[in-house]
């Protein structure tokens, strides 16, 4: 008890519960910085902190330099790849690379270090966030959510049109909703492509599988349908990696797309964050 109460007199403690009612005017402008506070990031930072300094004490602090970056890049440095499974790499970018935590629909996955989140989808998720802290009732004039589907999340290359990007969209669907019950990888595969052509119906746009695979993962029971497909018309040539699956009436579906010009220079990432794409429940 002694030493947590010297950790919170140095570090301070993070309180859940410390946002306070304000005007509207205020309440606009904290939306980004709320979507902040609230990040897997800075919960998992303080409390990997905390946990270390209690584990290595006073005198490996010295050691291994007092501030938490210094330590962070000592354990990268000992070994990049524990560092990833540790998942440091949501505070501190691995080989180029930095983790994004979904803790809410229990999803994650790494994506390059130098784009950024899609700013229309973060003022949204403030927006339900503060919603589900305040204590007023709902306006009378609220209109229930629409049926179109938008990612939940999504990051991109900053100033770019959307052309690149990766995002992840979690659906409702049955409690015992099974992507196995569609077929295999490359049935499923050439299922989206006659989805996305309209089976024909659209004879100027045009859409080729080019590889489909299963990856299994039996520590948390769960299948993932990796595909790879090309999307023609006589306006864009794109290429989308695509990684499904399915849990507890959650369909789990990431897109990565590029247009087709720009994906011999992205094929490796476009790998990299499909392969990292998991289910963390």
């Amino acid at each position: 008890m002694a030493m947590q109460l010297r950790l919170q007199g140095r570090f301070g403690t993070w309180n859940r519960n410390g946002i306070t009612r304000c005007s509207s005017e205020s309440k606009e402008k904290m939306k980004v910085k709320e979507v902040e506070l609230w990040s897997p990031a800075e919960e998992l930072a303080k409390k990997f902190e905390r946990r270390l300094l209690v584990g290595i004490g006073s005198a490996s602090l010295v050691a291994l330099g007092a501030n938490f970056g210094g330590i962070t890049s000592f354990f990268l440095g000992l070994s990049p790849q524990n560092g990833r499974k540790l998942k440091l790499d949501v505070l501190y970018p691995i080989g180029g690379y930095t983790r994004y935590i979904d803790t809410r629909e229990g999803f994650e996955f790494i994506y390059p270090v130098n784009w950024v989140g899609d700013q229309t989808l973060l003022y949204r998720a403030a927006k339900r966030r503060e919603m589900e802290l305040s204590l007023d009732p709902p306006p009378l004039n609220s209109r229930p959510r629409s049926n179109v589907t938008e990612p939940d999340v999504a990051f991109g290359p900053p100033g770019s049109n959307g052309e690149l990007n990766v995002s992840v969209i979690v659906s409702p669907v049955a409690q015992d909703f099974s992507i196995e019950a569609f077929g295999s990888p490359e049935e499923v595969g050439k299922a989206v492509i006659r989805t996305i052509t309209g089976s024909g119906q659209r004879p100027d746009l045009k859409g080729t599988l080019v590889k489909s695979n299963l990856r299994e993962d039996p520590v948390r029971n769960a299948k993932y349908y990796e595909l790879e497909f090309r999307v023609e018309s006589p306006s864009f040539r794109r290429h989308n990696v695509c990684v499904c699956c399915s849990r507890d009436g959650r369909l789990y579906t990431l897109n990565a797309q590029a247009p087709e010009s720009a994906w011999p220079g992205l094929k490796l990432d476009f790998y990299t964050i499909a392969e990292s794409f998991n289910l963390t429940t």
